[in-house]
């Protein structure tokens, strides 16, 4: 491989570590916020971007605890689909990519694309229908605007899953033969 390449790679690897702890921060920090507005929502305006939902809780609790279970679990989703990302590139041989163990790690990161993906719609319609019931939740519509992003996304890394599981197919039976 070439030095060039080294590089590159070597620079995503540091990329998704990057990506990876900001989405950390952002998932504790979420969780942080949910704790503070059910114990002292005085103090939510002052913490992580602003997120304000106490006339939500005090008019619906159940509608309160459904978004920001919704916010919470999406903000999971996203740190671990990272994580699964880390360990693909720290453990892909670049001399030999196709192996068990990288097509095993892009299905699983498809299916958590696609996870993030189906949520996000489900909040985000969950998020319309409790606006016509004239609930205030605009301020919610950046943890789910690009739900479509996702599935699409979900389904190219699908595809590029079963292209590395047949490559894998093709290599055993190739070394097989030889």
């Amino acid at each position: 491989m070439s030095q060039t390449n080294t590089f590159v790679f070597t620079g995503l690897k540091i990329v998704a570590w990057i990506i990876f702890v900001g989405l950390c921060i952002e998932a504790g920090a979420l969780l942080f916020n949910f704790i503070f507005s059910i114990f002292k929502p005085e103090f939510v305006e002052n913490l992580y971007q602003k997120l304000d939902l106490t006339d939500l809780q005090s008019s619906n609790i159940w509608a309160f605890y459904g978004m920001y279970s919704f916010i919470l679990f999406i903000a999971l989703l996203k740190a671990i689909l990272f994580y699964l990302v880390i360990l693909m590139v720290t453990k892909i041989d670049l001399e030999k990519p196709f192996n068990q163990l990288v097509a095993k790690q892009i299905t699983k990161i498809s299916y958590y694309t696609f996870s993030i993906g189906l949520i996000s719609y489900i909040a985000r319609q969950t998020a319309k229908n409790l606006q016509h019931h004239g609930y205030d939740i605009d301020k919610l519509n950046q943890f789910w605007a690009d739900s479509q992003a996702y599935i699409l996304m979900a389904a190219v890394i699908y595809v590029i899953a079963i292209i590395f599981t047949k490559g894998v197919a093709y290599q055993d039976e190739l070394e097989e033969t030889v």
